[in-house]
């Protein structure tokens, strides 16, 4: 790591502090080793996290969520130190590049993988755990205008779906599953599977949410068909009621006319 006591007094300018004599060609030369393992690691989460993925040529280059979280990571480090405006620039530059806006503030775990990625949006205070994978449209917004926690916290192995929007500083639990178009605005408990406009908890650790059901968003459970399919049911079952009735009011009547005829 570059720091202040590394620029030689020969090297600052006059009148002016070390950190103002820091230029970014010296912060770039310093960029940690510790970066290059996690490129290596998001290029085998590609693979692993889409099946589409073919190559590592094909991944290196035509992998705009790849390439975001890989400029997510350098301005990021100059973020944390103190290089913001640099920071801030180059992740403006990522947004035009990949169509993903990801603030430099923002923590990001390991393993974490954008899909097609165009239109997402992760907040400044933003944290995502480990093995998130993330959709298209996706965003993790902010609900204050206070300098302060105002986005979420994605825990680890989450699946958030197309679309999906996740508002203020709340937790969504590890291994939740969030369906697309779902806008979640209340805390998500583990392993639940959110849907809807609120978003509502379908299901907690149910059968269904087995490893191999992560990508098939068709089978998320539909809240409002499922009330619609009661009421339906409901209603078949009061109208099969009458009709019994009615069968039966008919069926009455007829014998009491029957027997009035033969008295007579």
């Amino acid at each position: 790591m570059l720091k202040l006591k590394d620029v030689p007094p020969e090297a600052q300018r006059p009148g002016t502090s070390p950190a103002d004599n820091i230029s970014p060609a010296m912060v770039a030369c310093e960029a940690p080793a510790s970066l290059w393992p996690r490129f290596r690691e998001d290029v085998e989460t590609a693979f692993a996290k889409d099946p589409a993925a073919r190559s590592v040529l094909e991944v290196l280059t035509c992998y705009p969520g790849l390439h975001a979280v890989w400029l997510h990571r350098i301005a990021h480090w100059l973020w944390t130190h103190n290089f913001k405006f640099l920071g801030r620039l180059l992740s403006h530059v990522s947004r035009f590049l990949t169509g993903i806006e990801i603030h430099p503030g923002a923590i990001i775990g390991r393993r974490f993988f954008i899909d097609h990625g165009m239109g997402v949006v992760i907040g400044e205070t933003a944290e995502i755990g480990d093995d998130v994978l993330m959709y298209k449209g996706v965003v993790l917004g902010g609900v204050s205008t206070q300098k302060t926690k105002r986005h979420p916290t994605i825990g680890n192995h989450v699946v958030l779906g197309s679309d999906a929007i996740v508002l203020g500083p709340i937790t969504i639990g590890d291994g939740a599953k969030i369906g697309s178009g779902s806008v979640v605005v209340k805390p998500v408990p583990p392993g639940a599977t959110v849907v809807g406009v609120p978003g509502r908890v379908v299901k907690i650790n149910g059968v269904d949410c087995r490893p191999d059901m992560e990508l098939h968003h068709e089978r998320l459970p539909d809240p409002v068909l499922q009330v619609m399919t009661r009421l339906y049911e409901r209603i078949e079952q009061l109208e099969n009621r009458l009709a019994a009735l009615e069968d039966d009011h008919h069926h009455s009547v007829y014998v009491e006319e029957m027997t009035s005829g033969s008295h007579e």
